[in-house]
């Protein structure tokens, strides 16, 4: 599977919350796991934004996507 986020930084990323050794599958897991998070959150914040009468999203539009999604 291909995924948008690098692997690299993730395994860097469990690896420094204690994990002492992250396997490949662990590693493209949590890709799939954060890439269909910030879809979500991507998402609800350009409703948020076409709501509002804007094209662009704002970081105001992230912070209540964020509320909203959970």
């Amino acid at each position: 599977m291909e995924y948008i986020l690098t692997l690299a930084p993730l395994r860097k990323l469990m690896k420094k919350a204690g994990a002492k050794r992250v396997s490949d599958s662990a590693t493209a897991e949590m890709a799939k796991v954060l890439e269909e998070k910030a879809s979500k959150i991507a998402s609800e914040a350009h409703k948020l934004a076409q709501h509002s009468g804007r094209r662009t999203v704002i970081r105001e539009d992230i912070k209540l996507a964020v509320k909203r999604v959970g």
